[in-house]
């Protein structure tokens, strides 16, 4: 194919793509009342599922602090158009997410002729591997850290006499970002693959800085988590997890690279 063949079947795969995110940002669009009153603003209410179990939890355990009480927290629009403009928004964000692993395939697509057959059996079990990673970084982010993070920054008050009335742009952006990095955070063991593959990056490398990725870790979880060690530990070892996971695929991918 000459180049400008190329950039026609490019063409061709993006515009599936975004039919793709068109089609299940429609079906958001349309369906608006689940979207937001069943999932956006469900990790605001002291009945979410995540809410509900940390409190049984902390009975169970006996430790108030871990049950959590949005019931301070109100979510206000402040612009005429604001509403609306968030409804469009997160129709598209929605749209994304649902189409990620088709988007993920007609990438794949795209890329297949120029890979080997050994190539292509591997490159198959990635985009299984990458939509999965995605997917599940940011359930959870939904189910745990979004929770968590409403409770600290919704609840928190420098006095009495502040109230936390928190915009709704406010609100949904929060939501929106912590989903999307948490998601592209669950990315690492790929992005360790690819970069160990071009020698980068290696199991040795990360080793070494191991302790000070656990710090960063535990700091972060210490930031957007209540003031115990249990939540910490709820929210690091996840992602602890995932980098000793990033060092055996960064093993692997030397030793297949050497082979």
């Amino acid at each position: 194919m000459s180049f400008w063949e190329h950039i026609e079947a490019l063409r061709w795969h993006l515009m599936r793509a975004v039919a793709a995110i068109l089609v299940f940002g429609i079906v958001a669009f349309l369906n608006r009342h689940f979207v937001f009153d069943e999932v956006l603003l469900s990790p605001m209410r002291n009945d979410f599922i995540t809410t509900r179990w940390l409190c049984q939890l902390a009975e169970w355990v006996a430790m108030p602090v871990l049950c959590l009480d949005n019931s301070k927290l109100h979510v206000i629009n402040i612009t005429m158009s604001g509403q609306f403009m968030t409804h469009m928004y997160i129709s598209f964000m929605t749209g994304l997410v649902l189409a990620f692993p088709y988007v993920i395939w007609e990438i794949w697509r795209f890329i297949k002729p120029a890979l080997k057959p050994k190539e292509q059996r591997y490159s198959t079990a990635a985009v299984v591997v990458i939509s999965f990673l995605f997917l599940l970084g940011i359930l959870f982010s939904y189910f745990l850290i979004v929770p968590m993070t409403i409770n600290f920054l919704g609840t928190y008050q420098v006095s009495e006499s502040v109230e936390n009335t928190v915009s709704l742009n406010s609100y949904i952006s929060t939501v929106v970002s912590l989903s999307f990095s948490m998601g592209i955070v669950f990315e690492l063991p790929v992005f360790v693959f690819f970069l160990a593959k071009v020698g980068i990056v290696s199991a040795e490398l990360m080793k070494r800085y191991r302790k000070m990725m656990i710090v960063v870790i535990f700091v972060v979880a210490a930031i957007i988590t209540p003031p115990d060690a249990f939540s910490q530990m709820m929210v690091a070892i996840p992602l602890l997890l995932l980098y000793e996971i990033s060092i055996v695929v960064a093993r692997k991918a030397r030793k297949t690279q050497e082979a």
